[in-house]
């Protein structure tokens, strides 16, 4: 079966409807899947549900998408660096689920693994918690959080073979692999594109089974914060 669509826009094509959950890879602007994110912007889509570790900025990442009102809920640990974000949060046009960074990775990864439900600390005694069930284990409490499940990953790896098998560089495979797990479809777009075995099966970080289409692109390449420092005596 060929995996490898000729773009964003039709890796996508049958995919998109109003009001699904996508699941995003992404680890603050490192790893945004900013090809197929520009595609679902171009094709309208609207009243969507994000589960990502961030919302990207103003302009990148799933930002062009809050731009552009598509959003209607994200489900994220950290969103600070968003102007539109906050600004729609606090007049009440966006909902917004906070999880812990590594729960919103564990619900990932649990729903690609099919598992509903897991029980962690984190959280405990927090906002976080209220609503959920408690149970004690060993004297400590914890509380229930679900599994995700979602209509789509999207994701950016670094490499990818022909059948999907796929590498990502450096912090691009924090959020990227358990996100591409819990969608009952996950495309990918990536910088290269390989021969089937040309890549060393211990250097794959996710089997190409999970992998249903496939996008080469150019990517634009953002650095996330720059630090200044005058030399002494300058």
């Amino acid at each position: 079966m060929n995996k490898i669509y000729g773009s964003a826009a039709e890796a996508l094509d049958g995919l998109l409807f109003d009001g699904m959950f996508i699941a995003s890879g992404g680890f603050g602007l490192c790893g945004i899947p900013e090809l197929l994110l520009d595609a679902i912007k171009q094709a309208g889509t609207k009243d969507l549900t994000f589960a990502s570790n961030n919302a990207g900025v103003d302009d990148f990442g799933i930002g062009i998408l809050l731009q552009t009102k598509q959003v209607k809920k994200m489900i994220s640990s950290y969103v600070g660096e968003n102007k539109e974000f906050m600004r729609q949060y606090l007049s009440g046009e966006l909902e917004l689920e906070f999880n812990p960074q590594g729960t919103l990775a564990e619900r990932m990864r649990a729903g690609g693994a099919g598992i509903p439900g897991f029980y962690t600390k984190t959280g405990v005694g927090t906002q976080v918690a209220e609503g959920k069930e408690h149970k004690d284990f060993n004297g400590e409490t914890f509380i229930l959080e679900t599994g995700m499940f979602a209509d789509l990953s999207i994701v950016k790896a670094w490499k990818a073979d022909e059948t999907g098998n796929l590498i990502f560089r450096k912090a691009a495979r924090n959020f990227n692999p358990p996100a591409a797990t819990c969608g009952k479809v996950c495309v990918v777009e990536v910088e290269e594109i390989v021969p089937t075995g040309s890549l060393d099966p211990d250097h794959i970080h996710l089997p190409g089974v999970y992998v249903h289409r496939i996008v080469q692109g150019a990517h634009e390449k953002r650095i996330e914060q720059r630090t200044v420092r005058s030399r002494e005596g300058a």
